[in-house]
C-alpha cells in the first residue's frame, strides 16, 4: 500500500468516526439510540429536535430534558372506541409534527412516558412516515439522565413551525384480514409483547372478551428486552437479536407483532428493527381480533 493510499484511507476512516460522534454511531449500538452521554454533548446541535411523548404536560412542566419539546401521544395516536390505537391521518401526523419543529433537516431524539414505550410508539409512527432514518430512542430515557443528575429545565421550549416532507410506508401496518391469512397460511411469524399471563390467557386485557392468544404466536414480552424497569435501558441489540432468534424468528425476516392495543407492540417493533428483523405492526391488535366474530384464539404457552 503507497503512501496516497494510505492517506485516503486515513482520511475516510476519520471522517467515519466524525459523522458517528453527530449520529451517536460512536457511543451507541445503533443509530436508532443514543447514549446520555451523546446527548449531553449534542444538547445545542442546530438541527437536533428532542421530543418529550408523554399524555400529561404536568409532568414535562416539572423538569424535562433542556430544549426538548412536548409532544401529546393523543397527536400520533387515535383510540379507537374498541380499545386500540390507530395512526391519525397522515395530514394531521405532518401537521403535529411541523407545528413540533421537526423539518426535513432535523435529527430527532425521543424519550417518553412508561419506560420508553411512548417514544417506541413515536418511533413507530415516524418510521410509517418514513422517517425513521432520523430518528432515535434515548437509551434509558429520562430515568437515566436523572440517575446520572443530568440537568432539567421547566422552560417551555419554543418551536418554530418548520417544513417537512413525509412518504408514508404502510408495509410497516397490518390490518385484520392480513393476520388472518397469516394464521391461515402461516407464511409469517407472529410476536405477542404481553406480559405471560395475558398470552396464556390466565389474565385479560381491559375490555377483552376473550382471553388468550392469536394462534401460532409467539410471546416475547416487551418489558424482557430492557436491563431493569427502574431505569429502562436496554440489553445489547445481539442479546436482543438473540433472543429472538431462539424463539424461532429468521434473521432478517418479517414478523408481525400485536399486544392488546397496539403500544406494547410498539417496543418490540422498534427492538426487532434493532436487531435486524422487518416488523410490521397489527395496530388493532387482541382488542380488534377477540372483538370480530369467528377469530380463533389459543390459550397456552409458547
Amino acid at each position: 500500500m503507497n503512501r496516497g493510499t494510505r492517506i485516503i484511507l486515513a482520511f475516510l476512516l476519520l471522517f467515519v468516526l466524525a459523522l458517528g460522534g453527530r449520529f451517536g454511531l460512536a457511543q451507541s449500538a445503533s443509530p436508532m439510540l443514543v447514549t446520555t452521554d451523546w446527548l449531553t454533548a449534542h444538547l445545542k446541535d442546530a438541527n437536533l429536535v428532542i421530543l418529550d411523548i408523554g399524555n400529561d404536560r404536568r409532568a414535562y412542566y416539572a423538569g424535562h430534558i433542556p430544549g426538548a419539546r412536548f409532544l401529546s401521544l393523543r397527536e400520533i395516536a387515535n383510540t379507537n372506541p374498541g380499545g386500540w390505537f390507530e395512526l391519525p391521518p397522515v395530514a394531521n401526523l405532518k401537521a403535529s409534527l411541523e407545528q413540533a419543529g421537526i423539518g426535513d433537516h432535523s435529527r430527532i431524539i425521543l424519550y417518553g412516558d412508561y419506560k420508553g414505550m411512548f417514544a417506541a410508539r413515536a418511533y413507530f409512527t415516524l418510521d410509517y412516515l418514513g422517517l425513521g432514518n432520523r430518528a432515535a430512542l434515548l437509551d434509558g430515557g429520562l430515568e437515566k439522565w436523572n440517575a446520572e443528575h443530568r440537568p432539567l429545565s421547566s422552560d417551555v421550549a419554543l418551536s418554530h413551525s418548520a417544513t417537512l416532507t413525509v412518504l408514508p410506508h404502510p408495509d410497516v401496518l397490518a390490518d385484520l384480514s392480513t393476520v388472518m391469512r397469516t394464521v391461515s397460511n402461516k407464511s409469517v411469524p407472529i410476536v405477542d409483547a404481553r406480559a405471560p399471563a395475558e398470552f396464556a390467557g390466565a389474565k385479560g386485557g381491559v375490555g377483552a372478551s376473550r382471553t388468550g392468544h392469536i394462534p401460532g404466536a409467539k410471546n416475547m414480552f416487551w418489558v424482557d428486552n430492557l436491563v431493569g424497569t427502574d431505569i429502562p435501558t436496554l440489553k445489547p441489540s445481539a442479546a436482543i437479536r438473540s433472543r429472538y432468534i431462539a424463539a424461532g424468528l429468521k434473521p432478517g425476516g418479517k414478523v408481525i407483532v400485536y399486544c392488546h392495543g397496539g403500544m406494547q407492540a410498539s417496543h418490540d417493533y422498534f427492538t426487532l428493527k434493532l436487531a435486524g428483523f422487518h416488523p410490521v405492526l397489527y395496530s388493532g391488535s387482541f382488542a380488534q381480533w377477540v372483538a370480530t366474530f369467528g377469530t380463533p384464539v389459543e390459550t397456552s404457552g409458547n
